[in-house]
C-alpha cells in the first residue's frame, strides 16, 4: 500500500512546485537525449525506468536540470525512492533564490523526509521535517501547506500542543471550501487522526450535482472505485460494484465511482445505460486530480476507507471486498448508532 505517496498529494506538492519554480530543461546535448527518452518511458508507464533516466539526465546536466529534479521528486515519492527524491530536493535547495524560492525548496525537502519517516517509522525524520518547515516559514511568507505539514510532523512526534497550534493556524489561513481546512478542523478535535493513515482530503461534484468532500462522509465507510468505460476489466467488474452498492444500500456506506474517461458524453451515456445509480464523478483520465491524489496508474482500482477517513485497503483489479466492508460498516454503526444514513 503506497500510503507515503498518498500523504503528499494531500498538500498538493506538484501544483505548488510547478506554479512557483522556474521551468528549466537540460541544456547538455546528452542530457536532452536522455530526458526525451525518460519522457517516452513515462508515456509507456514505465515509471521506474523513467525515474532512472531523469536522474541520469540531471547528472549529465551537472545537477542543473530543474525539470529533471521536479520529476525526480514526483516519481521518487511515488516509487518510495527516497534517495533520488532527496537528491533532487537538495539540489533545488542549493540553487533556490529569493525568500519564496528558498521556502518552497525547504518544503519540498520536508515532503521527502516525511515520506521516508512514515515508511521507516523513525522520529528522526519527523524532527527534520519540523526543522525544514520552520525554514519554509519566514515571517514575510504565508505558506499554509508548510504549516499543515509541520502540524503533521509534530503530531507524529507526539508534540500535541504545538501540533494543534499549527492546525489552528492552518484553519485560520484557509477558506472553508479547502478540503484540507475541513481535515485540519477534524485534527483539532481528534489529534490521533493526524497520526493515522488518512486518505487524502478531496472534494468533487457528482453527476447528479452533489458537492461531496471525503470529510463530509465521516461516520460512513467509503469505497472509491476508479474505472473507465474503455477498460474491459472495469466493465467486467461493474456487476460486482453494482451488487455491493445494492447489497449495502441503507447502510453507513458510500460507493463513489471515479471515471477516468476523457469523453464526458460517452461516460454519462454509459452510466445511464448501465443503471449506475450510486454517486458518479468523472476525473478526466490518469492525470485527473483525484486519480493523481490517490496515485492511480491502473484500473479497476478500489480504495476502502473507514468511518474516520483512514485508508484500510487498496486493490488493483476486481477483488472480494465484502468481508472487509461488513466489518467496517459494523464498526461505523457502533461508533455512531444515531447516524442519519439517509444523508
Amino acid at each position: 500500500m503506497r500510503f507515503a505517496s498518498l500523504c503528499f498529494t494531500l498538500i498538493a506538492l506538484v501544483p505548488l512546485v510547478s506554479a512557483q519554480t522556474n521551468q528549466g530543461g537540460p541544456t547538455n546535448e546528452k542530457a536532452q537525449k536522455t530526458y526525451k527518452e525518460a519522457m517516452e518511458l513515462l508515456h509507456q508507464r514505465r515509471t521506474d525506468w523513467a525515474l532512472a533516466d531523469f536522474k541520469k539526465a540531471d547528472k549529465q546536466d551537472g545537477g542543473h536540470c530543474r525539470d529533471c529534479q521536479k520529476k525526480m521528486i514526483k516519481y521518487g515519492l511515488e516509487l518510495n525512492d527516497w534517495k533520488t527524491a532527496g537528491l533532487a530536493a537538495e539540489e533545488m535547495l542549493a540553487s533556490a533564490q529569493g525568500d519564496e524560492g528558498v521556502a518552497i525548496a525547504h518544503y519540498q525537502l520536508a515532503i521527502v523526509l516525511m515520506g521516508e519517516g512514515l515508511q521507516k517509522h523513525k522520529d528522526e525524520y519527523f524532527s527534520r521535517v519540523h526543522e525544514e518547515c520552520l525554514k519554509a516559514l519566514p515571517p514575510k511568507i504565508k505558506f499554509p501547506e508548510a504549516v499543515l505539514l509541520d502540524g503533521k510532523a509534530l503530531a507524529q512526534l507526539h508534540q500535541d500542543g504545538p501540533a494543534k497550534e499549527r492546525f489552528d493556524q492552518y484553519v485560520k489561513m484557509t477558506p472553508d471550501s479547502d478540503p484540507n481546512h475541513q481535515r485540519a478542523v477534524r485534527y483539532l478535535d481528534h489529534l490521533e487522526l493526524a497520526r493515522a493513515r488518512m486518505a487524502p482530503a478531496f472534494a468533487v461534484t457528482t453527476l447528479d450535482g452533489q458537492h461531496v468532500t471525503l470529510d463530509d462522509l465521516q461516520g460512513k465507510v467509503v469505497l472509491l472505485d476508479f474505472w473507465a468505460t474503455w477498460c474491459g476489466p472495469c466493465r467486467e467488474a461493474l456487476p460486482h460494484i453494482r451488487d455491493v452498492a445494492k447489497k449495502f444500500q441503507g447502510q453507513p456506506l458510500v460507493v463513489l465511482s471515479v471515471s477516468l474517461d476523457s469523453d464526458e458524453r460517452k461516460w454519462k451515456e454509459f452510466v445511464v445505460k448501465n443503471e449506475m445509480t450510486w454517486p458518479q464523478y468523472c476525473d478526466g483520465g490518469f492525470t485527473g486530480p483525484i486519480a493523481k491524489m490517490f496515485g492511480v496508474t491502473a484500473i479497476p482500482h478500489t480504495f476502502t476507507i473507514d468511518a474516520d477517513g483512514v485508508l484500510q485497503e487498496e486493490h488493483v483489479g476486481d477483488a472480494s471486498i465484502e468481508g472487509k466492508l461488513k466489518k467496517l460498516i459494523a464498526q461505523a454503526k457502533e461508533l455512531q448508532p444515531s447516524n442519519n444514513l439517509s444523508k
